[in-house]
């Protein structure tokens, strides 16, 4: 599940980085306020990766799912992006435990 969820959020990391240069094209929004929310979700994104095998992160991962739909209002186009980065967030969370749960019964099999 770890190499999944990482590359995902890898990937968001990016996304945001970029979302953040088209919202400097908003006149209503300053370069400081765009640069520490973007900043913000791009340090999760990093932090998350280490922790994405715990609770605490697949939890913390659908909150930053739910935030970059919600970053649709300031930059349109994140409205699909949020939903395609859901939508792999999803695959690699369901996905991922299908696997380790099958390395599992693998380990278990070699051992007896």
């Amino acid at each position: 599940m770890r190499t999944l969820c990482s590359s995902t959020l890898i990937g968001e990391f990016f996304v945001i980085g970029f979302a953040g240069l088209v919202a400097m094209k908003d006149p209503d929004l300053s370069a400081g306020t765009v640069w520490t929310v973007s900043g913000i979700a791009m340090v999760l994104c990093v932090l998350l990766c280490g922790m994405v095998t715990r609770r605490a992160g697949v939890v913390l991962g659908w909150a930053l799912q739910i935030a970059l739909i919600v970053s649709g209002v300031v930059v349109p186009t994140m409205y699909f992006l949020g939903a395609v980065f859901a939508g792999l967030w999803w695959a690699s969370v369901h996905f991922g435990r299908k696997a380790d749960a099958a390395k599992a019964r693998m380990a278990a099999q070699a051992e007896s």
